[in-house]
């Protein structure tokens, strides 16, 4: 039998850098040489964020559920079916943002896995502004987020220069008092020295809360392709007026000026970046109890006008 494989767990809320994570420790393993395989989970039934992984890397995408709950048995599939077709040294798990890390830990650690991996690392991703405002979420969203924190082997505190020094301090010790065991690493733009996120080998899981995505989160995602270019000035009145219970949105927008370009948004904070014409203009929005019916409406109305 071959030797066990890394497996890095990558979780954090919404929005809170992830995925830029993985792509600069993907960039690390390919410096080393090393065999890298990616998982990536989102809650809705719409990949955006899998353009991040390098063609030829092994992948394998889990949609429309969450691996810590209703896709558990499927994570476990995919593991075991890339351990069996690549000979690998590590496997990334990017999971949702509403994922218990734990419950993903333990889904790794089932008997057909246990003597193939060992976890190398939980890392909680957090970002400063998301805890900051953590009070205006809804109590099981706080509870989601400090769990996160709580059963991390290393916290990556994110976004720090979008907050003040005073804040800095405080959300660290915060972060070490909730979290007295891992290691905290402050950081903007998500720049970690990769062996930073190692840890010994992991056997299993610390007592939690269960947190699932339907359950008590009420987490929901609506997709929307819009079939023409969309007026800029319009399309960010929009985001001005939504309600304050979305937390995410990401995908492909092209403006009526004509470029394709991939669009990020949490917490009051949009960014675009170009793309490739290629892609469908199709955005996911993420959020809590989310009236598909009115953004659907609200949507639409844009391609109107």
């Amino acid at each position: 039998m071959m030797g066990k494989v890394d497996v890095v767990v990558l979780s954090g809320f919404l929005g809170a850098g992830k995925t830029t994570l993985l792509e600069q420790l993907l960039e690390r393993e390919r410096q080393d040489n090393r065999k890298v395989a990616v998982v990536m989970n989102e809650v809705g039934e719409v990949s955006i964020d899998s353009d991040a992984v390098p063609n030829g890397t092994p992948l394998r995408e889990l949609l429309n559920g969450c691996v810590c709950c209703t896709l558990s048995d499927k994570l476990e599939i995919k593991l075991n079916e890339l351990i069996y077709e690549h000979e690998l040294d590590v496997i990334y798990i990017e999971t949702s943002g509403v994922a218990h890390p734990v419950d993903v830990l333990e889904t790794c650690l089932t008997p057909l896995l246990a003597e193939k991996v060992r976890i190398r690392s939980l890392v909680a991703m957090l970002d400063a502004l998301t805890w900051s405002e953590r009070h205006t979420f809804s109590i099981p969203v706080r509870q989601l987020i400090s769990e996160q924190v709580k059963h991390a082997d290393v916290v990556v505190l994110n976004k720090l220069d979008a907050v003040s020094d005073e804040t800095k301090q405080a959300i660290e010790a915060e972060v070490r008092s909730l979290n007295t065991q891992g290691k905290v690493i402050p950081t903007t733009f998500a720049r970690v020295d990769a062996n930073a996120l190692l840890h010994s080998e992991r056997q299993g899981g610390r007592d939690h809360v269960n947190l699932h995505q339907h359950e008590h989160l009420h987490i929901k995602t609506f997709v929307h392709t819009f079939s023409k270019p969309v007026n800029k000035e319009v399309f960010e009145g929009f985001l001005r007026e939504m309600p304050d219970t979305i937390y995410r949105i990401k995908g492909y927008i092209r403006f009526e000026e004509g470029e394709t370009l991939l669009f990020q948004y949490s917490y009051g904070m949009a960014n675009y970046e170009k793309a490739d014409l290629k892609y469908k203009n199709t955005l996911v929005l993420i959020g809590d109890n989310l009236d598909h019916e009115a953004l659907g409406q609200r949507l639409s109305e844009m391609e109107e006008r």
